[in-house]
């Protein structure tokens, strides 16, 4: 069963990244961080990661979008500033129809969330250090059998899992 690990928003943090990667990496197939973690990219902490540039990070090596697949299923990574997702999800919806991704992971807004359009799953795993929604930091996880049993597991970022923060659901097949 894939599983990936998903984070954004830490500005700054250390030892709470490290904690998180390292409670998760070695069960994990991929861990992604959708930006703005205002830490080089050679950084200990982002070794290993999928990291999309936030509007906070100012490294020239890093890139705005990530595109790769895992057990199959094509992922777009970027930070959501470029694409507005603030206010609406529809760039990021159309740069995921021309990378043809199945899967949009995005931060920004430090908001929790998790969408489905068009048979896309659009994924924001909040803030891990300054979450605007609800108290709590967080970051996911998503583990899959196949396209049409996907779970979506949020966790406090001391690693326990949220009861009121999951989601089962299904992706469209890859064309």
């Amino acid at each position: 069963m894939p599983k990936v690990l998903i984070m954004s928003d830490s500005h700054g943090l250390k030892e709470e990244v490290l904690d998180i990667k390292k409670r998760h990496e070695h069960e994990v197939d991929a861990m992604i961080h959708c930006g703005d973690s205002e830490l080089p990219l050679e950084s200990e902490e982002l070794a290993g990661f999928y990291y999309a540039k936030g509007n906070c990070d100012f490294e020239p090596g890093m890139e705005n979008e990530q595109v790769f697949d895992v057990g199959g299923v094509t992922f777009l990574v970027v930070h959501g500033h470029l694409h507005q997702v603030k206010s609406t999800l529809m760039p990021l919806s159309y740069r995921a129809e021309e990378v043809g991704a199945q899967i949009a992971c995005f931060g920004h807004s430090h908001n929790v969330g998790a969408e489905k359009v068009n048979g896309k799953l659009f994924i924001n795993p909040g803030s891990s250090r300054l979450p605007r929604d609800r108290e709590e930091a967080t970051y996911a996880i998503l583990e899959w059998n196949d396209e049409q049993d996907m779970h979506l597991q949020y966790f406090h970022v001391n690693g326990k899992p949220m009861s009121d923060l999951q989601l089962t659901t299904s992706i469209a097949a890859k064309e």
